[in-house]
Order: C-alpha cells, then sequence, then structure tokens
C-alpha cells in the first residue's frame, strides 16, 4: 500500500483533469431533462472506465441514471464512500451564452464548480491510488432535485462504509464543509369557497385572505438564535378578477443546524388549521435532509488537517453552510462524513460560477492522500487521534 510519505510520486495531470472537465461541462446535465442526464451518465461512465480501469454498475431508479464502483469484493463490507454527482442546475443551452472557458487561472462554464470539477477530482484521486480495496465511488444523477431516487441508494452505500468524502465544491477560500443545515419542504394549500366577488363576495370562504393569515404564522415559526429559517417562498391563489379565490398554494422552505428544531417546525405546519370559517388547509411535505452536525465530521476534519499538514498542502480551514447535500443523509445515518472537499472557486448557480485552476491539482492530491490513509487507518484509535 501507498504511504502518505510518497503520495506525491505522482501529482494528478492538470491537462488531463482540464480535458475531462470541458468534456462533462460541454455535455450539459440538467437534472429535469432524463435524456441529458442519461447521456451525462454515458459520459462520466466512458472517462471514468480509461481512468479507472473499470466499468461502473448502472442503476437506473425512476428514469435517472446513477452509476457505481466498488473496488475488491463485492460482498464485502466497503470502508470509503466517494460521493459525486454529474447533474447540474443548468439548462440546456446555457453553453451557448456562458461557454467553457480558462483565462487569468479562472475556469468558468455550468456546473464547473457545482460539481463537475468535484466528479473529475475523484476520478483521478482513486485512479492513483495505490490500493483501492474498500474503497466505493458513487455518482448520482439527481441531488440537485432533492435526491429524492438516489436518496435510498446514497443511505445504503453509507451503512456499508466507515467514512464517507462528499466532493461538492468548498466553501469560501477552500473551506471544507464540516456543517450543513437540514433542509424541510412544505407545501401549505387552502381551499375555500367561490364567489361572484361582486355580486355576493359574502357567500365566499377567500382563499387569499386565509393565506395573508397563514403567512405570519409560518414565518413566525423562524428562531433566528438558534439559526431556523422558515420562508414562505411560492404564492398562487385566484383565478378571474372578480371571483373570490376558492383556491390558494404556498410553499415553505425550512433551514435548521438541529434535528430536533427541523422536528419542531415539521410539528408547527403539520398541525396548521384555518382562521376563517369553512376554510380548510392541508400541508404536504416535511423533512427532506436531516442536518450533517458537526459531530459527525470533525474527527475525518482533523485527519485531513494532518494530511494537509504531512504534504505541505495550504492549511484546511473548515466552514459550517446553509445549504444541503447528499452528505446530509449519510450523517443521517450514523456514518462519519466531510463535505466541501471539490474545487475551490464559487458562484454556484450562479452567473459568475468558476473553478480556480490552480487549486485542482493540490485539491486532487489531499483527497487521494485522504483516502489512503482512511484505508490505512480509520477509525483512529485515541493515541492516533491525538498525535494527529
Amino acid at each position: 500500500m501507498t504511504t502518505l510519505g510518497d503520495t506525491r510520486r505522482a501529482e494528478p495531470a492538470l491537462d488531463e483533469l482540464l480535458a475531462d472537465l470541458r468534456e462533462l461541462v460541454e455535455c450539459e446535465s440538467p437534472s429535469d431533462d432524463l435524456a441529458a442526464v442519461e447521456r451525462s451518465a454515458d459520459l462520466v461512465a466512458r472517462l471514468a472506465t480509461e481512468r479507472l480501469g473499470l466499468a461502473p454498475e448502472r442503476i437506473v431508479v425512476d428514469g435517472v441514471h446513477h452509476l457505481r464502483w466498488r473496488f475488491g469484493s463485492p460482498t464485502a463490507p466497503g470502508r470509503v464512500l466517494v460521493l459525486a454527482h454529474h447533474d447540474t442546475v443548468w439548462p440546456l443551452g446555457t453553453l451557448a451564452q456562458s461557454p467553457f472557458t480558462i483565462a487569468d487561472g479562472v475556469l468558468r462554464g455550468p456546473g464547473c464548480f457545482d460539481m463537475i470539477a468535484g466528479l473529475v477530482m475523484a476520478l483521478h484521486a482513486i485512479a492513483d491510488l495505490g490500493e483501492r480495496d474498500g474503497v466505493t465511488l458513487l455518482v448520482t444523477g439527481d441531488e440537485e432535485l432533492g435526491s429524492a431516487s438516489s436518496r435510498e441508494l446514497i443511505e445504503d452505500e453509507a451503512r456499508r462504509a466507515e467514512a464517507v468524502l462528499v466532493l461538492e465544491a468548498s466553501a469560501d477560500g477552500g473551506a471544507l464543509k464540516t456543517a450543513r443545515k437540514g433542509t424541510s419542504l412544505y407545501e401549505i394549500c387552502i381551499a375555500g369557497r367561490a364567489a361572484h366577488a361582486g355580486l355576493e363576495p359574502h357567500k365566499g370562504v377567500n382563499a387569499t385572505l386565509e393565506l395573508a393569515h397563514l403567512v405570519h404564522g409560518v414565518a413566525a415559526l423562524a428562531d433566528p438564535g438558534a439559526g431556523t429559517t422558515v420562508t414562505p417562498t411560492v404564492a398562487t391563489s385566484g383565478t378571474t378578477v372578480n371571483t373570490v379565490p376558492a383556491f390558494a398554494r404556498l410553499a415553505v422552505d425550512v433551514r435548521a443546524w438541529t434535528a430536533s428544531e427541523q422536528e419542531r417546525v415539521d410539528a408547527a405546519l403539520h398541525g396548521l388549521g384555518p382562521v376563517l370559517a369553512g376554510a380548510e388547509v392541508y400541508v404536504d411535505g416535511g423533512i427532506n435532509r436531516p442536518p450533517l452536525e458537526e459531530e459527525a465530521s470533525l474527527p475525518l476534519f482533523e485527519r485531513a488537517q494532518a494530511v494537509a499538514a504531512r504534504l505541505g498542502l495550504t492549511e484546511l480551514t473548515r466552514a459550517a453552510v446553509g445549504g444541503a447535500s447528499d452528505g446530509n443523509f449519510t450523517a443521517g445515518v450514523g456514518v462519519p462524513t466531510l463535505d466541501g472537499l471539490g474545487a475551490v472557486g464559487g458562484g454556484a448557480h450562479a452567473e459568475d460560477e468558476h473553478v480556480l485552476v490552480d487549486r485542482l491539482v493540490d485539491r486532487t492530491l489531499l483527497l487521494r492522500a485522504l483516502i489512503e490513509d482512511l484505508l490505512a487507518s480509520w477509525p483512529p484509535t485515541l493515541e492516533q487521534h491525538h498525535d494527529d
């Protein structure tokens, strides 16, 4: 097995990283276009087979294509799960306005930061491992939509592993993500009764007015001190300008650092009732992703810090972020999880999405060395943990 001391034996080739990154970015893989996601999965499978020397298992759930590589005995317990996704938020045709470019050390293109670069780094890091037995690479195709078809697969793979490394993009300045808020998503439907707004409005039950009452109560469930946000987002109601609206709908986004806060808000929302006589309120949805709490990630972060120090790499920092990832699922089933190991850059889901080219090699090197270290000794003993 390769040791940390000789991990710099073959640094990842930047030109190969960039070539694979370009090909994947230019494939375009919006999550809600199943045909595009399938094409992207085909490309990932081809590139990875060339790099890894092993074809993936193709797992199709509800039309979404996911890819899995298990190294070593397929029936033996896993050691390290490397987790990535190949879908992006950008619709087909985005390349025409925002083409793949590299200028002044900055790489741009739809999906490059979130998270095509991290996926490419994973392929190259695993390809260069001295020993792969016990490593599983899982690349899913619907993370940006909430992972409805891949959640069970992700959680099952995590339960086989001792540690999970998530290749989502880094936080500001390259910080690893050691905490993520959990997310909950709701749709509140209000049924009223239609009536002519001019002739007999008193015979109606105004769903818009009921919605107005509910919005303030929903927003009041937030707890700024605990970092819990409860945000009414999309609202619709009514049919015509002269009709008392008989129906309204409200979407609600909830983010919380702890499971207990998620459960508090969930119970309150499902307990909502109408204010107006004759109105009815129905609440659909619930907890989507549990939080990634720091206790699930700090031992791995400290391990990564020690690895980076031994390699002479930039000192690692950590951050807590509001957005969720598939790492929330793996932490939620009790497996140590470290997130944000992907690209350094910025602009996720925004027009200025970009990757810093000069950080691709060192981040790939860090990932490879961290996997090797975990394969050699994980979980750490108390003595090893203290020494790190």
